[in-house]
């Protein structure tokens, strides 16, 4: 390994005035590690951000579950707070990787990162969450702004997120099997405005499906999203499936997604 100086602060504070001086945030390491080990990256100081203990919390406020960045993926799967207001978000926690990954990878992390085929993205999207950060709210909508990339500046922190509680919700995930990152994932959330369906790992980043959300509004069935023609223009293809395929996939687990929902 190259040389890099490593600084674990303890509150916020510090962090975001260390994170403000350059440092590159550490929150639960899954990619950033695999990334210096493969020198794709190369800070000068990481920022450990796992002894800042006040961003790991569940709490509800009112209609919302509040998650703080800082909570790991086991946690999330585990704490009865998420299991009694969203299921299907810890539904989603459990699935991430195996034993070692969600006792170590954090949900701010993951939305931070915005990998193509995360599942925290299409969670986050479906839900019409708000994400929290040192120095701003940014809607879901506006946050994940294709591969790899989102609307957080340089030095900008996540601290939390806030998911509206919806009325039905679940997540359904076909993995590829190596990575057990999504090759195809479909989070479908009925709110009281109508359904959002969003969709991970089959392009450039997470995104919505219109059409089987309008499908959805007007008939919360799976019989309503089998008779969606989900096109392949525009998702990837590759040697773990076509964009047909994977259009195939989207509307399978579209289909199982709200079979899910509704029991």
């Amino acid at each position: 390994m190259y040389a890099f100086t490593f600084e674990r602060p303890t509150t916020l504070a510090d962090a975001q005035k260390l994170a403000g001086a350059g440092g590159k945030p550490l929150a639960g390491g899954q990619t950033l590690l695999a990334s210096m080990k493969l020198r794709l990256a190369s800070p000068e100081q990481l920022v450990d951000l796992t002894a800042v203990r006040e961003l790991a919390f569940v709490r509800r406020e009112g209609n919302a579950l509040v998650i703080g960045a800082m909570c790991k993926h086991a946690e999330v799967a585990g704490n009865a707070e998420v299991k009694a207001s969203i299921p299907a978000l810890a539904d989603l926690a459990g699935q991430i990787g195996d034993r070692q990954v969600r006792n170590l990878g954090t949900m701010g992390g993951s939305v931070a990162n915005n990998d193509p085929a995360a599942c925290y993205p299409a969670a986050v999207l479906a839900l019409d969450a708000t994400v929290h950060t040192t120095k701003r709210k940014v809607a879901a909508a506006d946050f994940f702004q294709g591969l790899f990339t989102t609307a957080l500046e340089e030095g900008e922190l996540i601290t939390q997120v806030s998911y509206p509680i919806p009325k039905k919700a679940a997540y359904m995930k076909f993995r590829q099997p190596a990575s057990r990152f999504a090759l195809i994932g479909v989070f479908v959330a009925q709110t009281d405005q109508g359904v959002r369906v969003a969709v991970t790992g089959g392009g450039n980043g997470v995104f919505r499906h219109q059409e089987l959300e309008q499908a959805l509004t007007r008939s919360f069935t799976p019989e309503a999203a089998a008779g969606v023609k989900v096109s392949a223009d525009g998702l990837s293809s590759d040697l773990h499936g076509t964009a047909a395929y994977r259009a195939n996939l989207i509307g399978v687990m579209a289909q199982r997604a709200v079979a899910k929902a509704l029991g």
